[in-house]
């Protein structure tokens, strides 16, 4: 009895030890149509089975863990055939046996070849899958390897190298192959004479390019599948004194190609045609008409720092932007619709963020300020007044007023810091502001503001505090730039901020508000404490009755300590990836005192630490052209082609950003189309700096001409898809970033609808240059 007490004990014991191990479960399953050899299937991207031809069933030799992950695939297809997995991923919980594998006869893809005598020719297919046929071939075939979609695999043969003596063109070239398809012929044709080569360059491709035809070579059906951003040249030549036509016969995805210089006579090699290729617009959000007779769209706050995919801001115009570190799109105030909708606006001081990959299209997040605009006491605008606080000090409860037209700076550690701008005092009473505020988004829950310099107060409606200029070059406590709106701002290389121009008070003081062309350095104190306001330039006072300082130009392209722009309000600035600014128009004084709408082009070079630096005038005209409130009209030349004499028309409030090449970009404004009519542009222009002697623009896209309503209505396709008649209506003050990938996002405005009504508007685009 002791004995089998003993036995059943030591057993137990074995067993136990046996049962901690994990369960493993084979992974298989069938297999149909397989009728070749070379079949080699993977688990796990490993594990790999090689499949007998004329298999029915397989299962891979080294089971999995109860419970771990399986991902079939095909590693190798079978000769001649085409295999596609079902149901090859999951989670074993058993031996899995309904993994399907389905294998067809692949496609093959070929013709006849006609008149073939020389070698060397060598054919494309879908630009790659090199393909070369011997001398006097009369067919050739191409097998498709890989998965053959359900709705059939696309092709596209092209001549890649044509034979020695011989020109060779493709008919039936591209389609959809469903089955083999025989009847993508080649026809080669002996050249008699001289012939020559047609080609150019292609630019703005941001992947695959487009199916370029030269229409009046070989048996007109001439094809060339774009790889790359480069130079092309199609490979059938063209006899002497023979046309040529080159067009787009499939556009790339997400691209529109322009061909320019693609006509003419072959009477030498042709490199000069040119194919530019640019983005279309994407309507990402907002309304495409504007509401409430025009006054635009109330916003929906939801919960504050709360995103939400409804949540949009209102219909607005001139707001302030910035981008952060993470890529997330800031917007703050603007002249527009709080969340009732009620009215015709007002100056708004409502704080919010865009963050666009949260959700399906991105999503805003209110993040402070008020959603109200209360009416005014002393018959300003409406708006919420400023809570200062105590002057250096952070706090949840600080808010600057409502405004618009505000200059803005990020600095170093991502705070973000204005000035300005016209809008509501501490009092509730409209005019000129010059405080100056700090937003630290880091600070509290949804960031805080700190009062940091600057008066709380504009003293009488569209009054202002005057400008404290001190001595020129010379950092003082008590020096602060006059109340202004549409000043131009930069932050340079030693994080200094700088102010330049705009509409507001000069030394002597209100009444009159003037146009400014002074330069002011801002220099924050040790550990974002206030710092000192230093004049670097231009005058103290507006001069000209208000017109403002006329401009000193000297000549194009030469820098010189007296060059300097003209006073202005609303231009529109760029920053290179070498720390110069540029500037173009506003409305302000040419070299005569005569104010209108400017179109020239400045570059500021920053002095050293911080030092005043040099302005020159890099191109435009130095003139407005007809008298007060005139502007010369845009030279657009040639869609997609750089020109020296290209220029837009005069204009202010467009909207500006650099892409990751350095190129600078301009889009609308209030200002002259190409036959000097003012109104809302739509207009889409890229400046070259390296260009030229002074840098190019290029005319990109969207309209030369304002329209009879004084303003083109906006295309906005389908929610979230880019179009190639996509553009948004004619706009001034719209708000825009640039994200991190160089892209440009577009919000609101004052301007035109998808249905010819004018007023504040709250659609979201997105352009990918």
């Amino acid at each position: 009895m002791r004995f089998g007490v003993f036995v059943l004990a030591s057993t137990v014991l074995v067993l136990s030890g046996c049962g901690g191990g994990k369960s493993t479960y084979t992974i298989g399953g069938k297999i149909t149509g397989l009728t070749g050899s070379g079949l080699v299937l993977q688990n796990n991207g490993g594990n790999n089975l090689t499949v007998s031809a004329n298999a029915s069933s397989f299962t891979f030799s080294t089971p999995v863990a109860s419970g771990a992950a399986y991902l079939v695939t095909v590693l190798t297809q079978p000769a001649g055939e085409s295999c596609a997995v079902t149901g090859g991923h999951g989670t074993a919980t058993a031996n899995v046996t309904n993994v399907s594998i389905a294998c067809q006869k692949a496609y093959t893809i070929g013709g006849q070849i006609l008149g073939l005598t020389g070698s060397g020719l060598v054919l494309q297919d879908n630009g790659g899958n090199n393909l070369t046929v011997s001398s006097g071939a009369t067919s050739y075939a191409f097998t498709f390897d890989g998965d053959i979609p359900s709705g059939g695999a696309a092709y596209s043969i092209t001549v890649l190298t044509v034979p020695s003596g011989q020109a060779c063109t493709v008919s039936n070239s591209m389609g959809t192959a469903t089955a083999d398809v025989s009847n993508a012929n080649v026809t080669c044709t002996n050249l008699a004479g001289a012939a020559y080569t047609i080609g150019g360059t292609i630019a703005g491709l941001t992947g695959a390019g487009p199916v370029l035809q030269d229409t009046l070579g070989i048996n007109n059906a001439d094809l060339l599948q774009i790889a790359g951003n480069g130079n092309f040249t199609f490979a059938d030549p063209v006899v002497s004194g023979g046309g040529y036509d080159v067009s787009v016969l499939t556009q790339p995805s997400t691209r529109d190609c322009i061909v320019n210089n693609g006509m003419g006579t072959a009477s030498a090699n042709v490199t000069s045609v040119g194919v530019i290729c640019v983005s279309d617009f994407t309507w990402m959000g907002g309304g495409n008409v504007t509401a409430n007779f025009g006054s635009g769209a109330a916003g929906i706050y939801g919960t504050l720092g709360t995103a939400s995919p409804t949540n949009i801001p209102g219909g607005r115009q001139q707001a302030v932007t910035w981008t952060d570190a993470s890529g997330a799109l800031w917007l703050f105030g603007g002249y527009g619709m709080d969340s009732t909708g009620s009215g015709f606006g007002g100056q708004l001081n409502d704080l919010w963020k865009f963050e666009p990959g949260q959700g399906t299209a991105g999503e805003w997040t209110w993040m402070g300020g008020s959603n109200l605009t209360p009416a005014s006491t002393t018959f300003g605008a409406a708006g919420e007044p400023g809570t200062y606080g105590t002057l250096g000090t952070a706090s949840p409860t600080n808010i600057p007023g409502g405004r618009e037209q505000v200059a803005s700076w990020v600095d170093a550690s991502g705070v973000v810091w204005i000035f300005g701008g016209e809008g509501i005092d501490v009092n509730g009473v409209t005019g000129e502001l010059n405080d100056l505020w700090k937003f630290d988004p880091k600070q509290g829950t949804n960031g805080e503001w700190t009062w940091m310099g600057g008066s709380e107060s504009v003293g009488a409606p569209f009054g202002g505090p005057a400008g404290i200029y001190g001595v020129l070059g010379t950092a003082a406590a008590a020096n602060v730039p006059g109340g202004r709106y549409g000043a131009i701002s930069w932050v340079d290389a030693s994080g200094n901020f700088w102010l330049y121009g705009g509409n507001g008070i000069d030394s002597t003081g209100p009444p009159n508000p003037g146009y400014l062309n002074d330069l002011w350095k801002y220099t924050p104190g040790p550990n974002e404490t206030p710092g000192e306001w230093t004049w670097m330039g231009g005058s103290d006072v507006s001069a000209n009755g208000g017109n403002g300082v006329a401009g000193v130009y000297g000549s194009v392209g030469v820098p010189g300590t007296s060059s300097w722009p003209g006073a202005r309000d609303a231009g529109i600035r760029w920053v290179d990836s070498s720390g110069d600014v540029w500037l173009f128009g506003g409305f302000g004084a040419d070299s005569t005192g005569t104010d209108g709408y400017l179109n020239d082009l400045w570059k500021y070079t920053p002095g050293t630490n911080g030092a005043a630096g040099e302005w020159t005038w890099m191109a435009g005209s130095d003139s407005v052209g007809n008298g007060y409130g005139s502007g010369q009209p845009g030279v657009y030349g040639t869609l997609g082609s750089a020109s020296t004499s290209n220029t837009p028309g005069g204009r202010f409030s467009g909207v500006s950003w650099v892409d990751k090449s350095g190129k600078l970009w301009l889009f609308g404004g209030d200002g002259e189309d190409s036959s000097g009519i003012n109104g809302y542009l739509n207009d889409m222009w890229m400046f070259d700096p390296s260009l030229g002697s002074s840098g190019e623009w290029t005319w990109m896209g969207g309209s030369e001409m304002v329209g009879r309503s004084g303003g083109q209505s906006g295309i906005y396709g389908t929610l979230g898809m880019p179009g190639a008649n996509n553009i948004p209506g004619g706009r001034f003050g719209s708000a825009g970033w640039a994200d991190g990938s160089g892209n440009l996002w577009l919000f609101g405005g004052e301007g035109y609808d998808s249905k010819d009504n004018q007023g504040n508007l709250n659609d979201l685009w997105q352009y990918q240059p």
